[in-house]
């Protein structure tokens, strides 16, 4: 078929199609007389597959395992669909880490009221208005729980208003059995939120989000193995074939 014949049919430019070719992402289309390109099923199929697969996985991953793919190289292609699948599982853990956090919490999240009595606290000043031990704040630290910043010319820790409401927050949540790991990925989430409402809030368009990514990655799936399967047929195994497209699986 003609490129503008391709084009078309995924709503996409003439140019946008020899890009893809260039950068490896569907294979080289072979020349007819006149000079002109030539493309076939396997390249409508792998042009489908490129463009089910960014929603699912980001461009830059999509780029990897079409290449791959088209490359002949399918187990390092799906060692990036596994990884892809990895993160998504990732972000579920840590949605549910959240949601159970603040569900913990509820309506006893502390506010902070002597955070705002002075510029900072020591460790050890900390510690005692948290009756804890100076070591287990240092713990959390390490574990990625707090992040007091350092003085500049001593070197001490010195923890503002934010970080003793983290530390009333990791403090609660520990005492109601969350694990280390998780109380650090909650706090996480929270610094980049800003504030528990605004977390609370973020949490329905999170999990849309998490069932979106989840669908298109199955339908990436689907159009991926017919991208395999086209390029080991008729139109991409005989003397048709795309260069390189018949060692896929050797």
């Amino acid at each position: 078929m003609r490129p503008v014949d391709l084009a078309r049919r995924h709503g996409l430019s003439t140019q946008a199609v020899r890009n893809y070719e260039d950068a490896g992402i569907i294979p080289p289309a072979r020349r007819g007389r006149t000079g002109y390109r030539d493309y076939t099923a396997a390249h409508a199929a792998g042009l489908a597959a490129y463009l089910a697969l960014v929603p699912a996985f980001g461009y830059s991953a999509s780029r990897h395992i079409m290449r791959a793919v088209t490359g002949g190289r399918l187990d390092e292609a799906l060692e990036h669909v596994d990884h892809g699948h990895s993160l998504l599982a990732r972000d579920r853990d840590t949605l549910r880490a959240v949601e159970a956090a603040l569900s913990q919490l509820g309506s006893h999240a502390p506010g902070s009221a002597v955070a705002g009595t002075r510029r900072h606290y020591s460790v050890g000043e900390l510690a005692r208005h948290l009756a804890l031990g100076p070591a287990t704040l240092r713990a959390w630290e390490r574990a990625g729980v707090l992040t007091p910043r350092r003085d500049p010319r001593t070197g001490h820790r010195q923890y503002l208003a934010r970080d003793v409401r983290d530390a009333e927050l990791a403090h609660l949540l520990r005492r109601g059995g969350r694990p280390l790991a998780a109380v650090a990925t909650v706090l996480g989430e929270l610094r980049d939120a800003g504030s528990l409402d605004v977390l609370a809030g973020t949490l329905e368009p999170w999990r849309r989000d998490l069932t979106s990514r989840g669908v298109a990655q199955l339908y990436a799936a689907g159009r991926l193995s017919a991208y395999l399967h086209a390029l080991d047929g008729p139109a991409g195994s005989g003397s048709d074939a795309e260069p390189g497209a018949d060692r896929r699986l050797r």
